[in-house]
């Protein structure tokens, strides 16, 4: 039996790397906006829930142009986010707490990754179900180097040890909350001493359960810069 499946769409960041009035999500990609098609992944797929996190003041806007407009009906609920992508993740734990949904599988995803596949949801649904979490990725194709604040090369990291990490990110929901609880925790203690970019850093750095890869695609792309909307239209052109 499928365990039921909520899915927390981050749409509250600001975009300052696409130098546009416009937020990000909301510019528009052959007439729709990039969070339309984000939606429109879940929404066709076999997520059970919605949880729309947005930025303050843009509550109404959504529910008007998105659920009204496009009738997105697994969408239960849209909320403010907060200062940093962290707290608009906590926002939504505590949101699925509220609403007595804590027995479920929790996929966190950005607003503006709108090329997420069926595939990918269902690879990333049959790995945490199998081992509790999931995060998506790609193996890096580049080789990297790790440079100092002098731009001295320090090192060069086996390439095969190294991924690229994507959205969604899936765990179970009393893992995933838990290690949140633990950052907040420190963040009001005055201890949180790291900056954390995605939901498996608060795992790895808050919780002693592993996490694990799902095969991505190269074509999952986070809409950041201009050059990204330029890929964006190909990648829907030959979609």
């Amino acid at each position: 039996m499928r365990k039921y499946t909520i899915a927390i769409v981050l749409a509250a960041g600001q975009g300052k790397r696409m130098n546009s009035a416009v937020r990000k999500q909301y510019l528009l990609i052959q007439e729709k906006p990039i969070l339309y098609y984000t939606l429109k992944a879940f929404e066709d797929s076999f997520v059970d829930e919605i949880v729309l996190v947005v930025g303050e003041g843009e509550i109404e806007y959504c529910k008007k142009n998105f659920i009204e407009k496009y009738n997105f009906s697994k969408v239960s609920d849209i909320i403010i986010g907060g200062k940093e992508r962290y707290h608009s993740v906590y926002n939504a734990l505590l949101w699925i707490e509220k609403n007595q949904r804590s027995d479920s599988y929790v996929f966190i995803h950005d607003g503006a990754r709108p090329f997420v596949t069926n595939d990918i949801l269902q690879r990333t649904y049959d790995t945490v179900d199998a081992k509790g979490t999931g995060i998506v990725g790609v193996r890096v194709k580049d080789t990297i180097k790790v440079v100092d604040m002098d731009g001295v090369v320090q090192g060069t990291p086996d390439r095969n040890t190294l991924w690229s990490i994507q959205t969604p990110q899936a765990f179970t929901y009393d893992k995933i909350k838990d290690a949140y609880d633990k950052l907040i925790s420190h963040e009001k203690n005055g201890t949180l001493n790291k900056t954390i970019t995605d939901d498996a850093m608060v795992m790895e750095n808050y919780s002693d359960v592993l996490v694990n890869i799902v095969e991505g695609s190269y074509e999952n792309i986070k809409i950041t810069t201009p050059d990204d909307m330029i890929l964006a239209e190909k990648i829907l052109n030959e979609q």
